[in-house]
């Protein structure tokens, strides 16, 4: 695929690389009020998934470009969503929190998949992470991976150029690190008590039982 001026939206230049490689990290938090965290700091849609009145909240702030985030979501994340969310036990939020300008790109695409398949579209990402993560031509592999999920090239190149939604998972980027101390992904917040990096389920279950008790 061709580099063309338009997608100077998101590879890296002006303010959005500034959202990346600019400003101080937030002092490390050990938890955060709830009431505040529920404000992702932007008007683009909360990607949720589990009952909205689950008596658990698990936020994760991720990056497409993560390894340990793909691992994350290959290795725990399908034992947490049959044992917790599936269960209405736990309401799962993903955040964006894109390391570098073909996360962003990646986070738009699931937020424009077709059909409102953003999970499955984040999932087929991580899965085939190192497709496109790892050869010259990424925007080209992400096509073929965006075809997958439903895409025409139109569509794929209209949704890399949407200057509006870019500019709100920068926005949802810099509250998690500003507010939250958000530094790295995965980070987790679990009823507002952070968990940080790939954890296995059991980490997980140390956490969320205790408040499921409660």
């Amino acid at each position: 695929m061709t580099f063309t001026r338009r997608h100077a939206l998101f590879l890296g230049t002006g303010a959005v690389a500034a959202a990346w490689l600019g400003g101080p990290l937030a002092a490390l938090a050990q938890s955060v009020d709830t009431a505040k965290l529920a404000d992702s700091g932007s008007d683009l849609e909360e990607m949720a998934l589990g009952a909205a009145d689950a008596p658990v909240t698990v936020i994760e702030y991720a990056s497409m470009t993560c390894g340990h985030c793909a691992n994350f979501h290959a290795a725990t994340y399908p034992a947490l969503k049959a044992k917790y969310i599936d269960t209405g036990k736990v309401r799962f939020v993903l955040r964006e929190f894109p390391l570098d300008p073909l996360a962003a790109a990646a986070f738009m695409l699931a937020r424009c998949a077709p059909g409102g398949k953003y999970f499955e579209t984040v999932d087929l990402f991580f899965e085939r992470q190192r497709d496109w993560t790892q050869t010259n031509d990424p925007l080209g592999e992400m096509l073929k991976l965006a075809k997958q999920a439903g895409f025409t090239q139109e569509q794929f190149e209209g949704c890399l150029t949407n200057q509006q939604l870019l500019d709100g998972i920068n926005a949802v980027k810099d509250k998690g690190e500003t507010e939250f101390g958000v530094n790295s992904t995965p980070t987790f917040f679990i009823n507002g008590e952070t968990l940080r990096g790939a954890q296995g389920i059991e980490a997980f279950e140390q956490r969320i039982d205790p408040l499921l008790e409660g």
